[in-house]
């Protein structure tokens, strides 16, 4: 095991490694913060962990917890949840090529987090080892903390309190901040915010969302307009090396 973490580390550098772990530590207090609300909405302790395993989609569990403990269906829930799994449709195509050997595993792997980390690395080789290892990360620390918070949830009345829920959004953010050093991203994601936030109390859960893809129509005019575009390499594993 410390031979295949040490080689690992090696063809990763130890920075990419240090931030995946750090970044699934995030999720696995997430994990926590989804468990303990789950149980503690009166659902039954396997059901955030089954939930977990066959799902593996933070956004999509908790709106599942919110529908149905809020006296909504499951089917309304379900469909919710896909709506808003929706956005992973162009993840899939920027990432084909580093799932194409095993699409159904690259699939079910394909968490925002994960492809936050893959996108930034150029060589297709080591994209695709980033891709699988911070996916096998995050499927570790997420049920690990999923499975901890449902044992806590009977014990956490309100896990507000503790501020778990904002770790999500938090995690998130500190991903996609340097990639806004590039003014043409800046752009796009500005307008694409401003559209979700404009549509969200007009549409259906979810919809915001996919609203806001449409903000990258102005790539196309903002890359003529601004030139070569600038390399990603310092993203998220920036400490790489």
């Amino acid at each position: 095991m410390r031979a295949h973490l040490r080689d690992l580390s090696e063809r990763l550098g130890p920075g990419t490694l240090r931030d995946i772990l750090l970044v699934n530590l995030a999720v696995g207090i997430v994990g926590v913060s989804y468990g303990a609300i789950t149980v503690g909405e009166g659902l039954p302790l396997w059901a955030p962990n089954l939930m977990s395993v066959v799902v593996l989609g933070g956004a999509s569990q908790f709106l599942f917890t919110g529908i149905v403990a809020s006296g909504g269906s499951p089917v309304a829930a379900v469909l919710a949840g896909l709506l808003v799994n929706a956005r992973h449709l162009p993840f899939g195509f920027a990432l084909a090529d580093s799932v194409r050997n095993r699409p159904l595993l690259g699939s079910y792997l394909m968490i925002d987090e994960v492809v936050a980390f893959a996108l930034v690395e150029r060589d297709a080789e080591r994209r695709r080892l980033v891709f699988f290892t911070c996916g096998t990360c995050l499927w570790i620390f997420w049920n690990i903390g999923s499975l901890i918070g449902g044992l806590l949830g009977n014990a956490i009345d309100n896990t507000d309190a503790f501020g778990l829920d904002t770790a999500f959004p938090a995690v998130l953010i500190a991903l996609v901040m340097p990639a806004l050093r590039d003014r043409r991203t800046r752009v796009v994601a500005v307008v694409g915010a401003l559209v979700a936030v404009g549509a969200t109390p007009f549409v259906p859960t979810g919809v915001a969302v996919l609203l806001a893809l449409t903000a990258l129509v102005l790539m196309p005019v903002l890359r003529t307009s601004d030139g070569p575009v600038p390399g990603r390499r310092d993203l998220p594993g920036g400490g790489a090396g």
